[in-house]
């Protein structure tokens, strides 16, 4: 891709992780959520793709804040309140747990080997949890929004036509996208997508793994093994 392209796909990728990751990392509140429809946040993606998860997991939340237009009810956000807490919280085990470490070892355990190296790419770049310490950082959100951040700084590097940086964040992205979200995010989606009950979570699984699939595409890297539980 040339200059141009690299910076309708980076602003592609920033706006739609950044939506994307604030979103299931929030335990879902009123205002958020009636904001995603009055912003018709849904009515387009921002980043460009065939994939075909992008395009089923944009219908079902098309659908669903359509269904929700004029206001969402108290009884209507306890349902997404439910199907938030049974995935992501759960009450002893979460049905889909949204951390990488869980993934990679026999006990499940959270603050994990593969915690600590996520943590050293955000230092890397500057970056660190507002819960470091409290919430893991291997966090399926924060990943993203890391993700999110990489593109912006991608494009002030266009902007200031620093070539050598902007080539260096394109190789960090691909290199942090092949270690860390490519080798657990889609199984996740999987569970997601598998146990949910209501089509926003189900919706938003999709939109997570085809955004993954397709940025990958872009950065030429491979999806090979994905772990699930």
């Amino acid at each position: 891709m040339n200059n141009t392209d690299w910076k309708v796909t980076l602003m592609g990728e920033m706006l739609l992780l950044g939506v994307l990751s604030t979103t299931i990392r929030s335990d879902p509140q009123l205002d958020w959520f009636q904001s995603l429809i009055d912003e018709d946040i849904f009515s387009e993606l921002p980043l460009e793709s065939n994939d075909p998860d992008l395009e089923a997991g944009l219908q079902l939340l098309q659908a669903w804040a359509t269904e929700y237009k004029e206001s969402i009810s108290p009884e209507q956000l306890i349902d997404i309140k439910s199907d938030y807490m049974r995935l992501f919280v759960g009450v002893g085990k979460p049905i889909a747990p949204p951390w990488e470490s869980v993934y990679f070892n026999e006990d499940g355990m959270i603050f994990q080997q593969q915690t600590l190296d996520v943590r050293e790419w955000y230092r890397r770049f500057g970056v660190e949890s507002e819960k470091i310490l409290q919430e893991p950082d291997d966090h399926v959100g924060l990943e993203l929004s890391f993700l999110a951040y990489l593109a912006k700084l991608g494009l002030q590097a266009l902007e200031e036509n620093d070539e050598t940086r902007f080539e260096q964040l394109l190789q960090a992205q691909r290199q942090f996208i092949s270690e860390h979200p490519l080798k657990w995010v889609p199984g996740w989606c999987k569970l997601v997508e598998d146990n949910a009950r209501t089509d926003f979570y189900r919706g938003l699984a999709k939109l997570i793994r085809g955004s993954l699939i397709s940025l990958a595409g872009n950065f030429g890297v491979q999806v090979t093994e994905i772990k699930s539980l």
